[in-house]
C-alpha cells in the first residue's frame, strides 16, 4: 500500500465522501443559480430549481455545459470570480475556434497544487524525487501544474519544459532525475535521441518513474516504455478548464484516481445520455465541485472511459477513471465502422516488428473512405536483411482488420522518418475535411 499524502481525505468512507459530496454540490448549485446569469438561465430553460437537488443522483437534473459554452462566452463572461480575485489564467490553443480561457483564485490553485501532491504521493515519489517537469510552461497547464505539485511535496524540480531534447538528456543524467512529467510521445523521442548520443536511460539514468499525459495512449504503449527505458509508467489526466493535470494512477496503475472532494465523475452514453454502469465506457462528464474562478457542471469533456467505484487495494477510496481510449469527437468514422486512433495504437504495439510511431491517413476516394496506416518498421527488423517486410506489412493489415472490423491499408516506413512531436503527438490527417 502507498503512503497517502492526506490519509484523512485519501481513505474517507465512502459513505462519509458521497454525504460530503452531495453539500458540495448542494452549495455549487445555489452559488451558480443565484450569482451566474449563464447558469440560472440554463436551470431555468431546463425547468430545475437548486431545492429540486435533494440527493447527489439528482445531479442528472441538471443541465449539461459543453466547451462551445466556453468559446461563446469567451474570454471571461463565465467567471464568478472578480478581477481582483483572480491571481492566473491559462489559455487552451484555438485549433478549432476560439482558445479557452480560465481563471483562478488562489484557493483554486491552491486545490489544485494538493491534488497533485496526492496524486505524485500515490505513486511512490517524493522528498528526495528530482522530478524534470518536460511538459509546456506558460500559458498550456501541465508545467506549471506539475511543478508545484512536485514541489509541495518537498521533490526537487527540474523545470526543463518541452524542446532542446539533448540537453534535457545531460541534465537528467547530472542531476540525477529520478522521475519525469511529459507526454508519451515526447518520452519516447527523449528515449531514441538518447540512443543516438550512446546514452541509456535505463543503465545511464537514475529515471524510475513516468508521468505522462496530455494525450491517449494505450496500455501496450505502457508496456514498451516500461521494458524498454527500465521506469514505471504511470497515466495522468485533466484538462485547462478542470484545472490542468489533476488526477493520475496510484502505484496499482489500475486507472486514475479522481478526488471526489474536487470533483463528481460521471459516465454517460453518448447517445441516450443516460448513465452507464461502473465498467461500461462511454462520455466522461465531469462536475467540479470546489472551482471558485470558473465552476463546472455536468461538463461534457468528450473523452471515453469507464468508472471503477471499488475501494482500490493502494487503500484509497476515491473512484478510478479507467484508461481514456478515444474522444467522442476524435472518432473517425469509415465506411459506416467506429475507429479510433488508440485502438490502432493498441493493435500495432503487440507487433514486435514495428516501432512506435504511426500516422493515419485518412481520405476519400471516390464515395468511398480510405485509411492508410504509415507505421515505421522497428530499427531491429529493418536492419534484418533476412526480414520479409511484405510479411510483416500483411501481419500488420491482418492485426488491424480484426481490430478495427474494416479493412485498412499499411504503409511500412524506416525508423525515423515520421514526425516526432515536443508537445502532444499529431496521429490522424483527415483529407475529407480539407
Amino acid at each position: 500500500m502507498t503512503r497517502a499524502w492526506d490519509p484523512r481525505i485519501e481513505e474517507m468512507p465512502v459513505e462519509s465522501l458521497k454525504k460530503l459530496q452531495y453539500t458540495l454540490l448542494k452549495t455549487l448549485v445555489y452559488r451558480l443559480y443565484s450569482f451566474s446569469p449563464f447558469y440560472h438561465r440554463r436551470m431555468e430553460e431546463w425547468g430545475v430549481h437548486p431545492d429540486d437537488i435533494r440527493s447527489l443522483d439528482d445531479i442528472r437534473k441538471l443541465p449539461f455545459m459543453y466547451k462551445k459554452d466556453l468559446r461563446d462566452n469567451y474570454p471571461d463572461k463565465l467567471f464568478l470570480a472578480s478581477q481582483e480575485d483572480l491571481v492566473r489564467y491559462h489559455v487552451s490553443s484555438g485549433t478549432t475556434g476560439k482558445p479557452t480561457v480560465v481563471g483562478y483564485t488562489e484557493r483554486d490553485l491552491e486545490n489544485w497544487t494538493v491534488s497533485l501532491a496526492r496524486a505524485l504521493v500515490s505513486c511512490g515519489l517524493g522528498r528526495g524525487d528530482v522530478i524534470q517537469v518536460s511538459y509546456g510552461y506558460g500559458l498550456f497547464t501541465g508545467g506549471l501544474g506539475l511543478h508545484y505539485g512536485a514541489e509541495r511535496i518537498g521533490a526537487t524540480v527540474l523545470p526543463m519544459s518541452v524542446g532542446n531534447t539533448e540537453r534535457q538528456i545531460e541534465l537528467m543524467q547530472d542531476l540525477g532525475a529520478t522521475a519525469i512529467a511529459c507526454t508519451p510521445s515526447y518520452l519516447l523521442h527523449i528515449g531514441e535521441v538518447a540512443e543516438k548520443m550512446g546514452v541509456s536511460i535505463r543503465d545511464d539514468t537514475r529515471l524510475r518513474t513516468g508521468i505522462l499525459g496530455a494525450e491517449p495512449w494505450s496500455e501496450n504503449m505502457r508496456q514498451r516504455i516500461q521494458n524498454w527505458l527500465g521506469i514505471k509508467a504511470y497515466d495522468i489526466y485533466g484538462t485547462s478548464e478542470l484545472s490542468g493535470p489533476m488526477f493520475c494512477e496510484c502505484s496499482e496503475q489500475k486507472g486514475f484516481h479522481v478526488w471526489g472532494d474536487l470533483a463528481y465523475v460521471e459516465i454517460l452514453d453518448p447517445k441516450t445520455q443516460e448513465p452507464l454502469p461502473p465498467g461500461e465506457r462511454g462520455e466522461m462528464v465531469i462536475t467540479m465541485l470546489q472551482k471558485e474562478a470558473l465552476p463546472l457542471v455536468r461538463y461534457r469533456i468528450g473523452d471515453i472511459s469507464a468508472l471503477d467505484e471499488s475501494v482500490c487495494p493502494c487503500g484509497r477510496t476515491h473512484p478510478r477513471v479507467q484508461r481514456i481510449t478515444g474522444r467522442v469527437d476524435d472518432m473517425l468514422i469509415i465506411r459506416g465502422i467506429n475507429v479510433f486512433p488508440s485502438q490502432i495504437e493498441y493493435a500495432l504495439m503487440t507487433i514486435p516488428e514495428v516501432g512506435q510511431h504511426f500516422q493515419i491517413i485518412v481520405d476519400r476516394k471516390g464515395a468511398l473512405d480510405d485509411m492508410l496506416v504509415q507505421v515505421e518498421v522497428s530499427p531491429e527488423a529493418f536492419s534484418d536483411k533476412i526480414t520479409d517486410l511484405m510479411a510483416i506489412r500483411k501481419k500488420v493489415e491482418h492485426k488491424l482488420r480484426n481490430i478495427l472490423n474494416v479493412g485498412v491499408n499499411v504503409e511500412l516506413v524506416e525508423p525515423g522518418s515520421l514526425p516526432r512531436f515536443e508537445g502532444k503527438a499529431k496521429r490522424v490527417i483527415d483529407r475529407r475535411k480539407i
